[in-house]
């Protein structure tokens, strides 16, 4: 597969171990399979990026899909809980987060890629409302598929660093991409507001604290 990222520089060889153990998964190499993502994500305030471009074998690589069957938007919100800083301001939230992190652990250990949404600030603040109970898991798994933020490829392993091979890049513009970056955002965020102004309650939806007081592990069919 080609996959891509955004970086401040040319990178020809990605080394294992380096990174930020505080992303979203964890200590990686984080890359997308769209080249306009990846040139977004690549801009900031400091100036013009660069998008690198790989090809990825995965023919021999453990992935770890967590938009797969086998999971359900905790195991992700559980993932971020374990590596991000969430600033959580309720005693509900802080038993949201226990609860979570006991009751839906991912173990990454022994793969090699995981896939996942990425949790730009849109995303973050949606996770954040529902730990504060402020929206349902229903509501939470529509609107990360509706506001097209885009999913991630992370390489977490050496297997999966040797499995990829430079292909070159091509420069990202800040005066284009970033624009692009903080309108994809904003249009997130619209999308966001405007499902939740249509929506309406329903009795059968299932909030944090339902989850909580119900004691719903991750087998039960009402987070499908």
């Amino acid at each position: 597969m080609i996959i891509y990222h955004g970086s401040k520089n040319i990178i020809e060889k990605p080394e294992y171990g380096k990174g930020k153990p505080y992303n979203d998964y964890g200590r990686g190499f984080y890359c997308t399979e769209y080249l306009d993502l990846a040139k977004e994500w690549a801009c900031d305030d400091e100036g013009s990026r660069y998008a690198n471009k790989y090809e990825l074998n995965i023919e021999d690589l453990k992935v770890l899909d967590l938009n797969g069957a086998d999971y359900c938007i905790l195991h992700w919100i559980s993932v971020l809980l374990s590596n991000r800083t969430f600033t959580l301001d309720t005693d509900l939230a802080i038993q949201a987060k226990e609860y979570i992190l006991k009751n839906f652990p991912v173990q990454t250990k022994g793969f090699d890629i995981i896939k996942g949404y990425r949790a730009d600030d849109s995303y973050f603040s949606y996770a954040r409302d529902f730990l504060q109970n402020t929206i349902s898991v229903k509501r939470l798994s529509q609107v990360m598929k509706l506001c097209n933020l885009g999913n991630q490829i992370v390489l977490i392993s050496p297997k999966a660093f040797e499995a990829i091979h430079f292909l070159g890049y091509e420069e990202s513009e800040q005066e284009v991409y970033l624009p692009r970056r903080k309108k994809r955002d904003e249009l997130a965020r619209a999308a966001y507001l405007t499902d939740r102004q249509g929506s309406t309650f329903s009795l059968d939806d299932v909030y944090m604290i339902d989850i909580i007081r119900n004691g719903i592990k991750a087998d039960d069919s009402r987070l499908q």
